[in-house]
């Protein structure tokens, strides 16, 4: 029997959104015609599509932002302007306002994101106020603080949309389809790669995300959402003014999102409905009705980080079940080692790195052969893990040249080095952490020009049979914080062997393992390498170095000092110098 399990995911939700279809509709026309209700509902509909940008870009991407009432605007002046002025209908303006809206998000992102933090919510903020200005005062054009007024509803298919209930049901069905898109956005691949951007964006890049790509992508999504729920909210109220999208607007907007839960858009749902509904509700508490509702939604975010969509998450995170069935094995499985090879994979020349006065790596030159397990060991502070970063992209090098199955990758980006076959894994572990141990491997598994990273399903069952060959199959649902220490860094190998990598770097695979698990890592590397994988290793476990090692370099201040086979190298006086700091002598 074979996996099923992306297919399972594709059409899990189906069903729930053709029934969620009909109730909305059903709902809608239940609704008055007109009036405070039916305005309030309204309201809450079209906030909520615009909630669900924010759930792309904050939730699942982790970049704030503090502009969503912005596009929202934009959707909702496009709207207004293109069918009162310029003689539109509000479909073609609907579309063309979210896409002008798009356009300024993307461009928003790619002027922003090499800032981050603190510094990407000031840009967000300005962006925003700079938008509030130009409605104010391009009066030619917004009709300024006055508004635009007798904004026309539609028709679609013959059918007038001018009724309140009719427009209503729009919205609504605009909603579902809009949340059933958002959350099947976070199972596709665009989808992990964002919630690995926002995890650990620097293990994204080495796994093969263009992180930077990845942000500009989740700003013009949020913001294409924004401008639609925009764009409804405009038709649906039949007047707009500026006071309707600043700064105060955007951060209602944001803690709908936080208050449901901001990493799903059924979260959102709920957030917005709360914040819009239960001032209604607490109405009758007169005087103090705000102090209320303000303390709860403070107590429901203190106490429920995840939001209130969260408690769900959780639930069914405690009912995943195993995965069964079979899965074709890593191709790596199907070689083994025939001998050393003199084909050189990865080369160094001349390779340095200076951090101001310091050199870190002062002209070093490495070879690394196909089918070898090449160690790279040296003090603390020698320049190894540096050496890793400069290899894989991490840092770039003062000079020298990085040379990888014949190609110069010395200037290529992170992803693109691992694109062509390059792997690592981390001396502290960087896994992502909001998400499962089978969608951590997943990434790794959707490398570009591997065999599978086109076909969800086989992506599926490679990141399966990674998880296989470590072990870990049984806690693929499992979130990778609930794993110990030593399973983490199984998850981590898993991840990068997932890849099906010419090369597979491992920086310090032991660090802060037991006796036991240094014992399995041990048993791992040694099945790894009877089966042809090049790798190359940093550790200071000279047992574990001896046991999987067929050629050993040496560093030590930055420079390499001995290269050869074990033997040789692991006498060698300088190196026994270097760890002893003075060789020692037999005594006669």
């Amino acid at each position: 029997m074979s996996v099923d399990y992306a297919a399972a995911r594709r059409w899990r939700g189906v069903l729930p959104t053709l029934g969620a279809l009909v109730l909305v509709v059903v709902v809608a026309f239940l609704a008055p015609a007109e009036g405070y209700y039916l305005n309030i509902f309204m309201q809450a509909a079209t906030y909520a599509i615009a909630v669900s940008g924010l759930v792309v870009v904050l939730g699942y991407c982790g970049q704030i932002s503090l502009a969503q009432a912005a596009f929202f605007g934009l959707g909702a002046y496009g709207v207004a302007i293109g069918t009162t002025h310029l003689g539109l209908g509000f479909f073609p303006a609907l579309v063309l306002s979210a896409a002008f809206a798009m356009v300024l998000g993307l461009l928003l992102g790619v002027a922003s994101l090499q800032l981050g933090g603190h510094y990407l919510a000031m840009v967000t903020i300005a962006f925003q106020e700079i938008l509030t200005l130009v409605l104010t005062n391009w009066i030619g054009l917004t009709n300024g603080p006055d508004g635009v007024r007798n904004i026309p509803r539609p028709a679609f298919l013959g059918i007038s949309l001018a009724n309140g209930h009719r427009f209503l049901a729009l919205c609504l069905v605009t909603l579902v389809l809009v949340t059933f898109a958002v959350w099947r956005l976070k199972t596709t691949r665009l989808g992990r790669a964002m919630q690995a951007v926002r995890d650990n964006e620097l293990a994204a890049s080495t796994a093969g995300v263009n992180s930077f790509g990845i942000k500009v992508i989740s700003f013009g999504i949020s913001a294409l959402i924004g401008g639609i729920g925009g764009g409804l909210f405009a038709s649906g109220f039949q007047y707009i003014s500026p006071d309707q999208f600043t700064f105060s607007e955007s951060i209602v907007l944001l803690t709908m999102a936080l208050l449901g839960g901001s990493q799903s858009p059924f979260g959102s749902l709920i957030g917005t409905s709360l914040l819009i509904i239960l001032p209604e509700w607490l109405r009758f508490l007169k005087q103090i009705y705000l102090a209320v509702y303000g303390a709860s939604v403070i107590l429901l975010m203190v106490f429920l980080p995840e939001g209130l969509w969260g408690i769900s998450l959780q639930r069914a995170r405690r009912r995943a079940r195993p995965i069964e069935g079979e899965v074709a094995p890593l191709p790596l499985l199907a070689a083994t080692n025939n001998g050393d090879s003199s084909e050189v994979l990865l080369k160094t020349e001349g390779l340095s790195k200076h951090f101001g006065g310091l050199k870190a790596l002062d002209l070093v030159d490495l070879e690394v052969r196909r089918g070898s397990v090449h160690a790279l060991i040296g003090p603390n502070g020698s320049g190894k893990t540096t050496l890793i970063n400069v290899v894989t992209g991490l840092y770039r090098p003062t000079s020298g040249k990085v040379t990888f199955l014949g190609n110069d990758v010395t200037h290529a980006a992170p992803h693109r080095r691992n694109h062509v076959g390059l792997a690592r894994t981390f001396q502290n572990i960087r896994l992502f952490r909001g998400m499962s141990v089978l969608e951590n491997v997943m990434v790794g598994a959707e490398r570009r020009h591997n065999d599978v990273a086109m076909h969800p399903q086989a992506v599926v069952e490679r990141a399966l049979a990674a998880l296989d060959f470590v072990g870990l199959r049984g806690d693929a649902h499992r979130q990778v914080a609930d794993l110990s220490y030593g399973y983490q860094r199984y998850v981590e190998v898993a991840r990068a062997l997932a890849a099906s990598p010419d090369v597979l770097l491992l920086d310090e695979p032991g660090a802060g393992l037991n006796l036991t698990e240094k014992h399995e890592l041990g048993e791992l590397l040694r099945r790894l390498k009877g089966h042809g994988l090049t790798i190359l290793i940093i550790d200071h476990d000279m047992r574990l170095v001896e046991q999987v090692a067929d050629y050993i370099t040496v560093l030590n201040f930055g420079r390499r000092i001995a290269d050869g086979l074990p033997r040789e190298v692991l006498t060698h006086p300088d190196v026994v110098a270097a760890y002893l700091g003075e060789a020692r002598h037999e005594a006669a």
